[in-house]
Parts: structure tokens; C-alpha cells; sequence
């Protein structure tokens, strides 16, 4: 069995610090400046665990230094490695590597990323070679990816095994920055690649926003504004669902990011992780969230300002959830799900939750913890 294992090192770097991605050297030069480590090798690591009672009988091929050999070496694999490790490395590294690692014939391709990744994977294979991403960017819109690290080393470790025999042609999506720019979020179909799947290991695309729910977000953000206590620090998630609560209070709106509320006013905008540890010590703080539609998650996709730390600080009975009648039926019973990267946070999620649906409307919905 011969696995293909790529890490895109700097992905994810961006998101505690309040960027939207790692995309271009500017970027990732101040995700550094601002404190940004990386989340990418962590995560690629919970992945290739999975895989490890079978390391003899797996031929791993990687790449060099951080793009999956040390990972894999700390693991204890002995991976073949293609190319020359380098001190900084770019999107044409993915795409050199994914192109080698077709040439030599690899069963299955491996790769740590976002959606930024998943499109270098796209450009230098297509669909000629079956992947599995391992969620590690800031934004994933795209449907290669796994739900999980974990779940993305037991898609892979299955399939090696051929308990897994379905495969789907899985969409490779990434922010249209056109359509961004004009405070617009909506992403841009790129192509697709073959994923193995299984429902309950694999993610699906995200969901857009179908015009009709306009008016149910508008009575959601209607009931959130009137429940707004004084002098509570309200943490407004990112998306389009939690925007109608800005602009009815009147207060400028960071589309893809995170604002900070106080008696209606705006304390705080675009913050990381460390600036809302940073005004709310001490304080009571309640989080806004919604849900990504057709993906179900509440934390850790587009959002990981609101890290773990973040959520012991504010507790779990102090988050609120809201999202349309439409975005829950676009789950097709699929629990809410949350992957802060912190296990222990992710566990205090198990259960059922209130979600807010309408004004005066409230449904229990399964929470899981990834």
C-alpha cells in the first residue's frame, strides 16, 4: 500500500490571530508578527496516528522537513522522501510534490491543509488520484476534506485496507475574493477530485444561503438584540447569519471574522484569539454562533479565534446558538459539530443544545464534539 503525505506547514496559522488564511507571503509574515503558530503538523500528526499499527505494511512518501517528514519520523514511520527540504516553502511545493507523488504511483493521497491546499492538490492531479484533506486551514469550504484529523487517518487506513470502496467526485471550492471584496462571501467552484467516502468520516460542501432566508435571520437577530443584557461582552461570530445583528444595532461588520459587542456598542473588531482573552478577563461574556450549512459545524472552521481558551473562559452555558429552519434541515440529521482542536473542549459539547430558529422559536439539536 503506498500513501502520499503532504503538510502545508503554515496553514491554519492565520486563524487565532484574526486572519482570514495563510494565502501569500505578507500574510503569513504578520500571522507571525502577531503571535500565529502553527496548527498544520499538530493536526496532520492526529491523522497519520491512526495509521500507525500499520506502519510496516504502508509505504509512506512524503516530502521534506515540515511537509510531512518530521511528522511522520516523530511517529516512528520510515517514509520515503521525494525533493530537497527547503528553508521556506510555497503553493508550488504542494504542487510539485502531488505531481511527483501521481508518478510514483501512490494509492492515496494525504494532505493537511485548507482550501488554498486542496486547489495546489487540484492544479498538479485533477481527479486522477483518489485524496482525503486533513482539515487544517482557516477556511474549508471545499468536500475533500475529512470531518476530523482522526477521521481523515481512518478514511485513509480503511480504504488502504479496501474497506472502503465508495468513491465520490468531491468538490474543490475556495473563496471568490471578487465576490469578497464586495462583502460578499461565497465560494468558487475549481473542480473536483475523487474522495473515499463515508458519510459519517467525510464533510460535505458548505451550504450557501438561499435568498428566502433573509426574513428568518432578520426575527433571529430581532430576538438577540432584545435579549442583550448590560454590560455583558457579546462575541459576534462570522458569517452572513450573524451580520443582520450588526447592522441593526447600526455597528460596522467583519464579515469573515469576529466583532466584540458591549450595551450595543462595538468594543472590538476583526479580534483574535489573544485580543478576546484580553477584554473579556474578568468580565461576563456571552458567544453568537451559527452553524455552517451543510457542513454542521459551530467551531473550528472559519472561526478559530474562538479557540478552546476562548470558550472555558466564556462556558458553554453562555453560548448561543442560531441559525434557520433551512440551515438545520440542510444538516439531513447530521449533529452540529465542533472540532476546536482542544479534546477536552470538544467533549463538554456532547449532547443537545438550543438553537435559536425564529423570534420566538427554539429547537433542541445534537451537539458532537469531534
Amino acid at each position: 500500500m503506498k500513501l502520499g503525505f503532504i503538510v502545508n506547514p503554515i496553514a491554519g496559522m492565520g486563524g487565532k490571530v484574526g486572519l482570514k488564511g495563510t494565502d501569500g507571503k505578507e500574510v503569513l509574515e504578520k500571522a507571525i508578527r502577531l503571535g500565529a503558530k502553527p496548527e498544520s503538523p499538530i493536526k496532520a500528526k492526529k491523522a497519520l496516528e491512526v495509521l500507525k499499527a500499520y506502519m510496516d505494511e504502508i509505504e509512506l512518501i512524503t516530502c521534506p522537513g515540515k511537509m510531512g517528514e518530521e511528522e511522520a519520523v516523530e511517529l516512528g514511520f520510515k517514509p520515503t522522501v521525494i525533493g530537497k527540504k527547503k528553508a521556506e516553502v510555497g503553493p508550488e511545493d504542494t504542487e510539485e510534490a502531488a505531481k511527483k507523488m501521481l508518478e510514483l504511483g501512490v494509492d492515496l493521497l494525504l494532505f493537511a491543509g485548507g482550501d488554498g491546499t486542496a486547489r495546489n492538490i487540484y492544479n498538479a492531479i485533477g481527479d486522477k488520484l483518489p485524496v482525503i484533506g486533513i482539515p487544517a486551514g482557516v477556511k474549508i469550504h471545499s468536500a475533500v476534506y475529512a470531518n476530523h484529523p482522526r477521521s481523515a487517518g481512518e478514511v485513509a487506513l480503511k480504504y488502504l485496507k479496501g474497506e472502503i470502496k465508495a468513491i465520490r467526485e468531491a468538490e474543490v471550492m475556495d473563496i471568490d475574493e471578487e465576490a469578497f471584496r464586495k462583502g460578499q462571501v461565497t465560494a468558487k467552484l475549481y473542480g473536483y477530485m475523487k474522495v473515499p467516502y463515508e458519510r459519517q468520516l467525510v464533510q460535505s460542501l458548505k451550504a450557501g444561503r438561499p435568498e428566502q432566508e433573509e426574513a428568518a435571520q432578520d426575527a433571529v437577530a430581532d430576538r438577540i438584540i432584545a435579549e442583550m443584557e448590560p454590560d455583558v461582552y457579546y462575541i459576534i461570530g462570522s458569517g452572513t447569519s450573524t451580520r443582520p445583528i450588526m447592522e441593526k444595532l447600526g455597528l460596522p461588520n467583519t464579515l469573515l471574522g469576529i466583532d466584540i459587542v458591549k450595551n450595543k456598542e462595538l468594543v472590538a473588531s476583526d479580534v483574535g484569539e489573544k485580543d478576546i482573552l484580553r477584554i473579556i478577563d474578568g468580565k461576563k461574556a456571552k458567544i453568537i454562533v451559527t452553524i455552517i450549512g451543510g457542513q454542521g459545524y459551530i467551531f473550528g472552521r472559519g472561526n478559530q479565534q474562538l479557540s478552546g481558551e476562548v470558550i472555558k473562559r466564556v462556558g458553554k452555558e453562555n453560548i448561543r446558538i442560531i441559525a434557520t429552519k433551512g440551515k438545520i434541515v440542510s444538516l439531513g440529521g447530521q449533529p452540529i459539530l465542533v472540532d476546536t482542536g482542544d479534546d477536552e473542549v470538544n467533549k463538554i459539547f456532547n449532547g443537545y443544545m438550543r438553537v435559536l430558529t425564529s423570534y420566538n422559536e427554539e429547537i433542541m439539536y445534537r451537539v458532537k464534539g469531534l
